[in-house]
């Protein structure tokens, strides 16, 4: 765990780094909404063990620190995370996009000042709402930003003026999107939409949704763990990180 310089002041990242010496390229990492937690950082060492630099910070940190933000209880028991999730709110209704703009901006300057690090381009992945971060930084950072991953995210396309998936205009990267199956906040006519986003953008992309993965399938703490999908999610990234990076 590092500090990070953000607008109000600092935040707490998990830096992983590959074993090999050497510049790598970097990675920013976007966070779910259960926070920085162990969880995370094996998904950024997995994701380092490819060949980058992985930065995930603690997007919530207005909200408290990762240790005053984690569950206290184990998240793959019956209830539990329906139980935790009744109580993110607060943190999720912070990352508006005022708030969000200079975050962004905060997270790849400090990504870039790493030692280690290859001056560019990055790639960026998200999980549930960091999908949406990341979506974000594509559109505000297009000459950064070359590939991005996005898996089980919600609410990528609203009827909001500043839904993330009107962003993607302003967008260069490429985009592997996996969806969580049967998932309310991003249901086959959001899919649609925002497959109809990127084609409009001119963008290289692939938007599917997982068969049988629900909403959380990427983490192995709770019980919307999919390893099937999972799997599935870490391949396409390894792919489209190898390709763009």
């Amino acid at each position: 765990m590092i500090e990070i310089a953000v607008p109000n002041g600092t935040a707490e990242a998990w830096l992983s780094r590959p074993d090999a010496p050497g510049e790598h390229p970097g990675v920013l990492l976007f966070i779910d909404a259960i926070g920085l937690r162990p969880e995370i950082g094996r998904i950024a060492d997995r994701i380092a063990s490819w060949g980058y630099v992985v930065l995930a910070p603690n997007v919530f940190y207005a909200s408290g620190t990762a240790e005053e933000l984690a569950p206290s209880v184990d998240l793959t028991e019956a209830g539990a995370r329906d139980a935790f999730f009744a109580t993110v709110g607060p943190r999720m209704a912070s990352m508006t996009t005022e708030k969000l703009v200079p975050d962004i901006a905060a997270y790849l300057s400090a990504l870039r000042g790493l030692e280690g690090v290859a001056p560019g381009p990055f790639g960026v992945t998200g999980y549930c709402l960091g999908a949406r971060l990341a979506v974000r930084a594509a559109g505000l950072h297009p000459d950064d930003v070359v590939a991005v991953g996005g898996f089980h995210g919600g609410n990528l396309v609203t009827d909001a003026e500043d839904s993330p998936h009107l962003g993607l205009a302003h967008a260069r990267a490429a985009f592997v999107f996996g969806h969580a199956d049967n998932d309310g906040s991003m249901p086959p006519e959001a899919v649609a939409a925002l497959g109809a986003a990127l084609t409009g953008a001119g963008l290289e992309f692939t938007n599917e949704i997982y068969p049988g993965s629900p909403h959380g399938y990427t983490m192995s703490d709770t019980s919307m763990y999919d390893r099937t999908g999972a799997e599935r999610s870490f391949s396409e990234l390894e792919q489209l990180f190898a390709a763009k990076l």
